[in-house]
């Protein structure tokens, strides 16, 4: 079982990285999940996931999530295989074996936790980013910054 301090990782390359490790069948346990980053203008991932929220009908679904924890899920989810007729059950399994927490649960706070190699915010060459705890604040309709 590994234990990922998500704290200023870039969450697209620790979802990679992630993904990759539960289709081996590594159990994976992510903590800090509102902590990550996402790289880019903080107005235009907001209109990116604004505009995904639109599509659909407001209440017959399918919602989207807005948890910070979710949120990194829902990522971790679109790096894995769901075709219903190769290797959808595969990509299930995967997924089941990895959980997100928002902060460190009380369980986990004698754990040694890991970084991902290549996924820290120090690599990017922007000062452009967001973290995904205010991404999730503005989803759910807080005060824009």
């Amino acid at each position: 079982m590994k234990f990922i301090d998500a704290t200023d990782l870039i969450v697209g390359r620790m979802a990679n990285k992630v993904a990759k490790l539960a289709l081996e069948g590594e159990e994976i346990v992510i903590v800090n999940c509102e902590k990550a980053i996402m790289s880019g203008k903080p107005q235009m991932i907001l209109t990116r996931y604004r505009t995904r929220e639109k599509r659909v009908q407001p209440f017959q679904g399918p919602f989207k999530k807005r948890m910070p924890d979710r949120l990194v899920k829902f990522i971790i989810r679109g790096m894995l295989p769901r075709s219903p007729w190769t290797e959808g059950s595969r990509g299930r399994m995967a997924l089941s074996r990895v959980k997100c927490y928002i902060g460190v649960p009380m369980e986990f706070n004698d754990k040694k936790f890991e970084s991902v190699q290549g996924a820290e915010a120090s690599r990017l060459k922007t000062q452009n980013h967001l973290t995904i705890g205010r991404l999730s604040q503005l989803l759910r309709g807080r005060k824009p910054w």
